[in-house]
């Protein structure tokens, strides 16, 4: 009787260990805010910095994650919390709806592709009502497919973005797609060893369709933007070089960073495993430049001051200002 009691305890053992795994990971990647947009519960990580000032504006950034991912991975990838902290704004990270597969974002035209850019949008409308946000600062970033939708939204919402960031970004629309020709500040980082999102385009595992080449993506990008032709080249660091494009109509300017070597990966952010995503890089913070970036080009062409950032005022919501970021755990692949 004692033998079979501790037979079926083995047996069910794992069970039960992959269960409190199961819970655990949903405890700690569970989002902190969820709207209703278009008809569905939209969900969203929200982090307000412990500095917030009720009596001054500030700006917003939002955060997309890959296919596959999710607001706190994002969060945890990108690092963008403890800049926000220290800088005084808020940091948003939208998740993408789950349906018969993992969270993705519709990066295109249709009916669920509208979805997400009207979900975007309600979400910053939320956050306007709710917070003082500048609107000349609002940002838009994200990461592979989450970087195919900021560029989306740069084509649907560019009387709202003030600039967007792109990181290993999955692009495959032509670029014939967007047919809104306002000039809106770009920064993109992209490895030459990006298994997934090829450098200079092409078919991968990853998606059915080819993705474009990104050094020509972003040459459109800055012809979009009204640049000079001859971009500025120069070397970040040993594996790294910026190309910069300028003389832009309304100063928005296209810069580009070519990780030599890097895979598919948010330089100096959260690691990934090599093995299924190529070589991280430690020589460059994506999300440092970033910024960098953003403070520069407000939509209404008034750079942030060059100390701390201004903040905003206090919001009905409890519990968020100053939220921690969770420790981070084993970071799944992005795509």
């Amino acid at each position: 009787m004692r033998s079979r009691a501790l037979a079926a305890f083995f047996v069910v053992l794992p069970a039960l260990i992959a269960l409190t795994d199961a819970m655990s990971f949903r405890a700690h990647n569970r989002s902190n805010g969820a709207i209703v947009s278009s008809g569905e519960k939209r969900e969203y990580e929200l982090y307000v910095p412990r500095s917030y000032d009720p009596s001054k504006p500030v700006p917003l950034v939002l955060s997309l994650h890959g296919a596959g991912g999710w607001p706190v991975l994002q969060m945890e990838l990108s690092g963008w919390n403890r800049l926000a902290e220290r800088e005084g704004f808020i940091v948003v990270y939208p998740s993408g709806i789950e349906t018969f597969g993992p969270r993705i974002w519709h990066a295109g035209s249709g009916e669920r592709e509208a979805r997400d850019v009207r979900y975007i949008s309600d979400l910053i409308d939320k956050l306007e009502r709710e917070y003082r946000i500048d609107g000349d600062r609002i940002y838009i970033n994200g990461l592979s497919n989450g970087g195919g939708m900021s560029f989306v939204l740069s084509c649907t919402m560019s009387d709202r973005i003030a600039a967007v960031g792109i990181v290993s970004s999955a692009q495959m629309l032509a670029w014939s797609w967007c047919t809104d020709r306002r000039a809106v500040p770009m920064i993109a980082f992209h490895g030459t060893g990006d298994p997934m999102a090829p450098y200079d385009g092409g078919e991968s595992w990853l998606a059915p369709l080819p993705f474009l080449s990104m050094p020509k993506f972003v040459a459109s990008w800055a012809r979009r933007n009204g640049c000079a032709p001859d971009a500025i080249e120069s070397k970040f660091a040993a594996d790294v070089t910026r190309r910069e494009y300028t003389r832009c109509t309304d100063d928005a300017s296209v810069v580009f960073y070519t990780l030599h070597g890097g895979g598919h990966v948010w330089p100096g952010g959260g690691p990934l495993p090599e093995w299924f995503v190529g070589r991280d890089s430690r020589t460059i913070d994506a999300t440092k430049e970033m910024w960098r970036f953003f403070r520069a080009h407000p939509r209404g062409g008034v750079t942030l001051p060059a100390e701390r950032g201004s903040h905003g005022r206090h919001s009905d919501s409890v519990g968020l200002a100053g939220r921690p970021a969770p420790a981070p755990g084993f970071l799944p692949a992005s795509g």
